[in-house]
C-alpha cells in the first residue's frame, strides 16, 4: 500500500539516505574527486540516524576504490555515465534492505510508477506480491487474461519468458509481465496440487480494474463482492447496500476474496458502515512507534447487522484490513482460507536528479495488536477450494459462509445482539 510524502517526511527520508545526498549533491564527478584526494579508508557519521541519537559507521573506501578500479581496467569504462553508476550504486543500496516492496526509480522509472498508482496500465490483469523471495500471484483481476487462464492467488511465478523471477522485484516483475496490447508473454506457473510446473501463455490487454458485484441469496441474504479499494468502492457500496435493503434484506455476505487491496481510505471508509464512530481500525506503526491511528467516521448503518465475511490466499493488503478489524471489533467470523499478508506502508520520495525512492516505512496494525505483513488472518472456519470445486463451478466457501450467516441472523432476530 502506497502513500505519497508531505514535505516534513521527505526531508527525513532524505537525511535518512546520507549515502544518496552525498552522491548526488555534486554528482557522481564531484564526489569521485573529493574520494580519490582521501585516504582509501573513509569514516562517514550518522549515516542511518535521523535523529541525531543514533550514530552508525560506515567505511565508503571500499566504494571509491571500486570506483577508480572501474576506471583503470574496465574496458568500457568511457561508455558508462557517472549518473548511470551513481543509480546504479543507490540501487544496490535499497536492495541491501531485502525488502520487496522498497525500490530506486530512475528518472524514468518514476512516471511509470505514477502511473501504476493511478490504474492506467495494460498487462494480464494480476496483483502480485513476494513471498520467502517467491514471486507469487496474489489475484487475477476479474475478467482479464490472468483470470480466464485459470490463475489463482498463490501460484508462483518461475520464469516470464525465458528469465528466471530468482531474487525479482515487484518493480522488474512489472516491467517485465507488461508490454503492446496484443502481445503475448509466457508464465511458467507452479501451483501446490500440480506435479510440474506449467507454462501459460496469456495475451496482453488494456486492464479495467473492477470494483464491486452484488446480488440477493436465499430471498434475504445480500451477497456483495468487493474486488478492489478504489475510488468507486465507497459509492458502489452504497448503491448495493441500498438496492439490498428496499427487497428485505436480513444479513449480509462481504466477499473479500481475491481482493488485493488498493485505497486504505476506501477500506477505513467502509469500515464506517459496521463500527461505531470512534471505533479503531487500523493503526500504522513506523521505527519509532504508533504514527497514526486511523478510526471509524461512518453512519454506522450496519453496526449490529448480520454479517460474515470470505476471504482466501488473494485476499491483501486494504481487504485484510477491512476483515481484520471487523473481526476484532465485533467477532464476525472470517471464512475461507487464510488471507495473503501483506501490510506495510509504502512513501514515495522524490531525489533531486529526478530519480524517487520507494521505501517501506511502517505496518499495520489491526485493533487486536496483529501484524499483518507476512502473516495475513487465519479464518475462523477454514474451508477449502479444490480444482474440482472450480471446474464444476461449485463454491464450498459461500455455500459455509451462507449457513453460517443463516444461523447469526436467528441469534439475532430472536432478540440475540449479534456482536
Amino acid at each position: 500500500m502506497s502513500r505519497m510524502q508531505n514535505p516534513a517526511k521527505k526531508s527525513i527520508l532524505i537525511g535518512a539516505s546520507l549515502f544518496a545526498a552525498i552522491l548526488f549533491l555534486g554528482g557522481g564527478a564531484v564526489g569521485y574527486q573529493v574520494g580519490t584526494r582521501t585516504p582509501k579508508t573513509i569514516i562517514v557519521k550518522e549515516v542511518t540516524g535521523t535523529d541525531g541519537k543514533e550514530t552508525t559507521d560506515a567505511d565508503f573506501g571500499t566504494f571509491w576504490e571500486a570506483w577508480e578500479t572501474i576506471d583503470e581496467m574496465y574496458l568500457k569504462a568511457k561508455d558508462v555515465k557517472s549518473s548511470d553508476r551513481v543509480h546504479g550504486a543507490v540501487s544496490g543500496l535499497v536492495g541491501a534492505l531485502n525488502d520487496p516492496y522498497s525500490l530506486f526509480l530512475k528518472p524514468g522509472d518514476s512516471t511509470q510508477f505514477e502511473d501504476d498508482i493511478r490504474g492506467n496500465f495494460g498487462g494480464v490483469g494480476a496483483e502480485l506480491g513476494i513471498r520467502k523471495n517467491q514471486l507469487l500471484i496474489i489475484a487475477p483481476l476479474k475478467n482479464t487474461p490472468a483470470s480466464r487462464a485459470g490463475l489463482r492467488g498463490g501460484d508462483a511465478i518461475l520464469r516470464v519468458n525465458s528469465t528466471s523471477t530468482e531474487g525479482i522485484s515487484i518493480d522488474e516483475a512489472v516491467r517485465m509481465i507488461r508490454g503492446k496490447e496484443g502481445t503475448e508473454v509466457k508464465l511458467m506457473i507452479a501451483r501446490d496440487t500440480w506435479e510440474k510446473p506449467r507454462e501459460i501463455k496469456l495475451t496482453r490487454e488494456r486492464i479495467t480494474v473492477p470494483t464491486l458485484d452484488s446480488e440477493m441469496k436465499d430471498g434475504d441474504i445480500a451477497y456483495i463482492q468487493l474486488y478492489s479499494f478504489n475510488g468507486n468502492a465507497g459509492s458502489l457500496f452504497y448503491q448495493a447496500v441500498a438496492e439490498a435493503s428496499t427487497r428485505g434484506v436480513r444479513g449480509l455476505v462481504l466477499d473479500l476474496r481475491n481482493n488485493p487491496g488498493g485505497y486504505l481510505e476506501a477500506a477505513v471508509n467502509l469500515a464506517g458502515w459496521f463500527l461505531s464512530r470512534g471505533t479503531l481500525v487500523v493503526s500504522e506503526e513506523g521505527r519509532t512507534g504508533i504514527m497514526d491511528q486511523l478510526r471509524a467516521n461512518g453512519n454506522a448503518a450496519l453496526a449490529e447487522f448480520p454479517v460474515v465475511v470470505l476471504i482466501n490466499e488473494g485476499s491483501a493488503s486494504a481487504a485484510e484490513i477491512l476483515a481484520g478489524a471487523l473481526r476484532d471489533n465485533r467477532r464476525i467470523k472470517l471464512i475461507g482460507t487464510q488471507s495473503f499478508g501483506k501490510g506495510t506502508v509504502q512513501q514515495l520520495t522524490d531525489l533531486r536528479d529526478g530519480s524517487s525512492l520507494k521505501l517501506t516505512i511502517a505496518h499495520w496494525v489491526l485493533p487486536s495488536g496483529t501484524v499483518l505483513e507476512g502473516k495475513g488472518l487465519v479464518p475462523d472456519i477454514e474451508v477449502k477450494l479444490t480444482d474440482e470445486d472450480i471446474e464444476k463451478k461449485r463454491d464450498p466457501q459461500l455455500e459455509k459462509a451462507i449457513e453460517v450467516l443463516k444461523g447469526e441472523m436467528k441469534k439475532f432476530y430472536d432478540g440475540k445482539i449479534f456482536r
